[in-house]
């Protein structure tokens, strides 16, 4: 099992430059991989500073050589998916080949979301996801969906790896989630609902596996239990804080099991 860092771009310290140096720290301190949420304004805290995490990727990306990078979670709608996808060919170059990722649908009361309902929102998801699949392979693509359309569009320059990891989050306790997961062959998801959260368990993970070849990240809980189970990823979040504080917490290293 790998251990991933996951923060906010946002706080003190979280800009660009100052995640570039958190990077440094993160890949010498034995942790695999360092992920960033996907804010404009962090959790709708207009008081906390918010940079943009796409731009703190390609710092991140410069600063470093093993890790992997990403973001957990992008909410797709809220993005041209056409966009998404050069950025992250982009960032795969950029990297090396270590770029990941993460998707949901977003939070409808997010204001930059135009106050959608969930159901277009996960409609504007799949479609997004399938936009952004195509136009990885280099190939000309058309697609004529209810929130998208492409007339023949190519976009040439393709990402290092032979497929740039897609890691779905969102309730995994929804249907159209766990689909979403098997589909694309990766999971950052959570249970329950934001307001009422519940703990990912070991048995979760394997209902997932047992499905099908599918990567699973879970952040929290008992890692040791969960690389039993068969979990590919253990995360540690730290909140936006001093920016010592989470050097401190990250020159701990990952968890030994």
């Amino acid at each position: 099992m790998k251990f991933s860092v996951t923060v906010g771009a946002a706080g003190v310290g979280r800009d660009p430059r100052g995640l570039a140096e958190l990077a440094r720290v993160v890949e010498g301190a034995g942790w695999d991989g360092l992920f960033l949420e996907d804010y404009l304004v962090y959790q709708g805290d207009a008081s906390l500073p918010t940079y943009d995490p796409w731009i703190c990727l390609a710092a991140i990306a410069t600063a470093t050589e093993r890790i992997r990078i990403g973001t957990t979670v992008t909410p797709l709608p809220r993005r041209h998916p056409w966009k998404v996808a050069a950025e992250v060919v982009a960032l795969d170059h950029l990297s090396g080949g270590r770029m990941i990722l993460g998707v949901g649908s977003g939070d409808p009361g997010d204001p930059f979301l135009e106050r959608r309902s969930p159901r277009v929102l996960a409609e504007m998801l799949d479609e997004g996801l399938e936009i952004i699949g195509r136009l990885w392979t280099g190939e000309p693509v058309s697609f004529h969906g209810k929130d998208y359309a492409l007339d023949n569009v190519q976009l040439t320059a393709r990402p290092v790896q032979e497929r740039v990891p897609v890691w779905v989050g969102g309730n995994m306790s929804v249907p159209a989630v766990r689909r979403r997961i098997r589909r694309w062959g990766g999971s950052c998801a959570y249970k329950g609902s934001t307001d009422a959260p519940q703990e990912i368990t070991p048995a979760d993970v394997r209902e997932l596996r047992a499905g099908g070849a599918v990567e699973v990240k879970v952040s929290g809980g008992d890692p040791a239990a969960f690389a039993e189970a068969g979990a590919d990823w253990w995360g540690r979040w730290i909140a936006p804080g001093p920016a010592e504080d989470t050097v401190a917490i990250v020159r701990q290293g990952p968890p030994r099991i």
